[in-house]
């Protein structure tokens, strides 16, 4: 009896060893993890936009909006980490999802709306991001082909076979199960985000002392160089971009379900968020304003690839690698919580289904690894989809601000909202609840505003766009 007894406590403290609370295998996540999947969620192509944000904004709103943006992100987004357990931080039932969180404390209508949002963005995005590597991609070629024609040749290549690439390493990529199997390619995604973001910043610095001046005024781009209305336009396109910019609110919840406790999950999130949007907040603030000190009116679309740096040119070359990189392992940080929606929901609903349950061991590089065949042939079907989907309608940047003005206000700042009033059981008309009420509909405003700016771009780029003609 007593060698039962022993041998039953050590059965049961290898599990508290190999296992969490909800019989998963033990997490290993830390706050320097967490911060690398939110840096490279965060740290996107929408930074090469911000100079272009500025411009439209000016010296005195356009920091302003970049600061109000990082602040509202942070916040709600610690909201939103607080949300991962019902009940107790420590012992309470865990959301593994965004949505579950929603379900959790919203119920199931509102969990529905928020499903429809989140995956519809994580799509989006895919799409956003493909069109980003593309243009990445030819940069370099065009880039080499100006420096060897020595600037005559205007050097104009099409974007599809560079799309057909990064689909054809997305296939590949997509094969990695799970969130938690990525943590290696975030890392990498995550230095490679530095790396040219800081090319770009020590370009746009390069290029002021050359000058020896500041570009720019107060309000923005001037009239004169634009119209009135395309100032309007351009105003509300730059909310929209920077909105974009500051997204992975989408992706926290997954990103917290990685790791490991004691302490609670939330108060390593809270830190890692503080973390990663502190300091990728000073790398956009200083990547915006030093682009636009060096480019004034003239900023580009995209600091690297709109070509406001020729020389030198393996530098910018460099930075465009870098951001390719970076973009594979992103697109996969925003795709791995929709693709773990569809398997989960088609094995609920197929049980008994050896296609989509049954997983087959291969030896692979010397590594186990588990094959599911539906996995395979379903994540292959979704990166054709973001691939042909951008070979048809490659307007990145108005897709980048759509997608932001659209995902930012429910995703970052309505449902971690709501949710934690009703975690907190904040009452009704309190002090805190008219604060939460009004950033909600302020956010909602501005997103409102950002979205017209950008459909109203797309339908300009829509009156001269031909079908699979890409040309950079």
């Amino acid at each position: 009896m007593a060698t039962e007894q022993s041998i039953l406590q050590i059965s049961m403290s290898l599990d508290s060893k190999c296992f969490d609370d909800d019989d998963r295998l033990k997490r290993t996540g830390t706050v320097w993890t967490a911060s690398a999947h939110i840096i490279t969620a965060v740290i996107g192509s929408g930074v090469l936009s911000l100079a272009w944000a500025t411009a439209q904004l000016g010296w005195v709103t356009g920091p302003i909006v970049l600061f109000l943006f990082a602040f509202v992100t942070c916040y709600t987004s610690c909201l939103l980490a607080s949300c991962y357990r019902s009940g107790d931080p420590v012992t309470g039932r865990r959301n593994y999802t965004y949505m579950d969180a929603v379900e959790a404390n919203l119920g199931d209508f509102k969990v529905k709306i928020c499903g429809a949002i989140q995956y519809l963005n994580l799509f989006g995005v895919a799409i956003g991001y493909t069109i980003s590597a593309s243009i990445s991609m030819a940069a370099i070629r065009r880039s080499n082909c100006f420096h060897d024609s020595h600037s005559k040749d205007p050097c104009h290549f099409s974007n599809n076979p560079y799309m057909l690439a990064f689909g054809a390493m997305g296939i590949f990529f997509s094969q990695i199960p799970d969130f938690n199997q990525i943590c290696w390619l975030s890392i990498v995604a995550a230095v490679m985000s530095f790396t040219y973001s800081l090319i770009g910043l020590g370009l746009g610095i390069s290029k002021v002392a050359e000058t020896g001046k500041f570009k720019g005024s107060l309000t923005g781009i001037s009239i004169g160089t634009v119209t009135q209305t395309q100032k309007i336009w351009g105003s509300f396109q730059a909310l929209g971009a920077i909105a974009f910019a500051y997204s992975y609110s989408l992706v926290l919840i997954e990103i917290e379900d990685t790791i490991k406790s004691p302490p609670s999950e939330s108060k390593t999130m809270k830190k890692a968020t503080l973390l990663s949007v502190s300091v990728t907040s000073v790398v956009y603030m200083m990547i915006g304003c030093f682009g636009y000190a060096a480019f004034g009116d003239l900023a580009p679309k995209n600091l690297l690839t709109g070509f406001g740096f020729y020389n030198p040119f393996w530098l910018v070359d460099i930075a465009n690698i870098a951001i390719v990189i970076h973009l594979v392992g992103a697109y996969q940080v925003s795709c791995q919580p929709l693709f773990a929606y569809v398997e989960k929901h088609a094995a609920t609903k197929f049980p008994q289904s050896s296609f989509i349950n049954k997983e087959y061991n291969i030896n692979l590089f010397l590594k186990a690894y588990k094959l599911n065949l539906f996995r395979l042939v379903w994540r292959i079907l979704f990166v054709i989809s973001t691939t042909i989907i951008p070979m048809v309608m490659p307007f990145f940047e108005n897709i980048a601000g759509i997608l932001g003005a659209i995902g930012f206000w429910p995703l970052t700042v309505y449902f971690p909202v709501e949710m934690y009033i009703v975690q907190e059981k904040i009452p009704k008309w309190s002090t805190r609840w008219i604060g939460l009420q009004i950033l909600n509909v302020a956010c909602l405003i501005i997103c409102t505003v950002a979205a017209v700016g950008s459909f109203a771009g797309l339908v300009t780029d829509l009156k001269v766009f031909k079908p699979f003609h890409t040309n950079y």
